[in-house]
């Protein structure tokens, strides 16, 4: 879809300038008349460098799929047809790469195409999962209410990713920050009150030669120590691409003290809440089962829910293979039993996945409450070795006057 820069003039006389996706000039100055804005100036950028610069430096977030996912829903809801619907949130949206990509579904459902299609052909953006839901919707004559749904859990799965990223920015400033604040110590402080310790040819603490070690290091080895930094977390996620390597990481994760518990809460509540999504949206569980394996996020997780997979092809149960995984906590299958016995899985899964929401937003503030006295511990005792380095040394040679 063309992108203009315009020069317009609103009702006072004063000018505005900005970007705006349209067909052709035409539609564009109608859209600016229709804010009422008089049109000056139009340029298609679409193909220069000004153009792919915007587009560049807007990439869609997944707050904006989050908005968008309620907003198309109300107006789906409210019967307002789909072209017209995605059009008034092209005027709506401040994102220009997603102001662009929903122009361009416009055009496409409006010349004949099924809405799930023109998602399918952006999958960096339209997940399997939420292309499923929507053609789920399309087919079944309900797609205002499996938007709503897909509105529901898109929310809800951004609120749980920014708790734990809101939980970790306060941790990982203080220690980028320790880390920064101790390398000017050991390079350009420490290095001037130590040279006066070794020429007293006192014998200095444990602490102050451990210091003035560190400190000699890093003077002589300080770009080798960032390249080797920035190499091994090169190195890290070239093996992370590799099956065998996000495996092995995946399975750390799992394992890890403190957050490896949390991890598998995240995980087992997008399986339980994605499936759960899928199935009242009227999608097949073993079409439900293959989408969720890969929206999951996590490969151990993954092979199970193959494997689960595969298990209900041969007659099983659902809960059957998870029944036997130490990764699954035994309340799982148990009330996945209770719902496939009962005929009400897709409410069984609701429950659990409630459950683990309070569990996972527990654990996470308790997570930030408990990492403040940690970083005062680690900060006491940094301050405390750094004190000792240079003190100890100069009460030595005040005693030795």
């Amino acid at each position: 879809m063309p992108i203009f820069k315009y020069t317009a003039e609103d009702l006072n006389g004063r000018k505005k300038r900005g970007v705006i996706v349209g067909v052709n000039e035409s539609e564009v100055a109608n859209k600016l008349r229709r804010k009422e804005l008089n049109p000056l100036l139009l340029v298609d950028i679409t193909n220069t460098f000004e153009g792919k610069l915007n587009l560049f430096l807007s990439p869609i977030k997944t707050k904006d799929l989050v908005v968008f996912s309620r907003q198309f829903s109300v107006m789906i809801s409210a019967n307002v047809p789909v072209v017209e619907s995605l059009l008034i949130l092209v005027d709506q949206t401040d994102n220009i790469a997603f102001k662009n990509m929903l122009a361009e579904i416009a055009f496409e459902v409006d010349s004949g195409s099924f809405l799930s299609d023109s998602f399918a052909k952006r999958p960096k953006v339209f997940s399997d999962f939420f292309v499923n839901i929507v053609r789920s919707g399309e087919s079944s004559g309900k797609l205002d209410e499996v938007l709503n749904y897909l509105a529901d859990e898109t929310e809800k799965n951004y609120d749980i990713s920014s708790k734990i990223k809101g939980a970790m920015i306060y941790p990982i400033f203080i220690v980028i920050a320790l880390i920064g604040v101790a390398i000017i110590l050991m390079i350009y402080i420490i290095p001037s009150l130590t040279s006066t310790f070794t020429e007293s040819g006192l014998d200095l603490p444990w602490a102050t030669r451990a210091v003035m070690a560190v400190s000699n290091f890093l003077q002589k080895y300080i770009v080798v120590l960032a390249f080797a930094i920035v190499g091994f977390v090169l190195l890290l996620r070239l093996y992370a691409k590799t099956y065998g390597g996000r495996r092995n990481l995946d399975i750390l994760k799992l394992k890890l003290p403190i957050f490896g518990k949390l991890f598998s809460y995240i995980y087992l509540m997008r399986f339980t809440r994605s499936l759960s999504t899928l199935l009242k949206g009227g999608v097949p569980i073993t079409r439900s089962l293959s989408i969720v394996a890969e929206v999951v996020g996590n490969t151990i997780y993954r092979e199970l829910i193959l494997e689960t997979l595969e298990s209900i092809n041969d007659g099983n149960p659902l809960s059957s293979v998870m029944e036997n995984s130490s990764y699954v906590p035994n309340m799982v299958p148990q009330m996945i039993a209770v719902g496939e016995k009962t005929g009400k899985i897709d409410s069984v899964l609701d429950r659990i996945t409630d459950f683990y929401e309070r569990e996972s937003s527990n654990m996470l503030d308790n997570l930030s409450k408990l990492m403040e006295p940690i970083i005062m511990v680690i900060m006491g005792i940094g301050v405390g070795i750094m004190v000792a380095a240079v003190l100890l040394p100069m009460y030595n040679m005040a005693n030795a006057i």
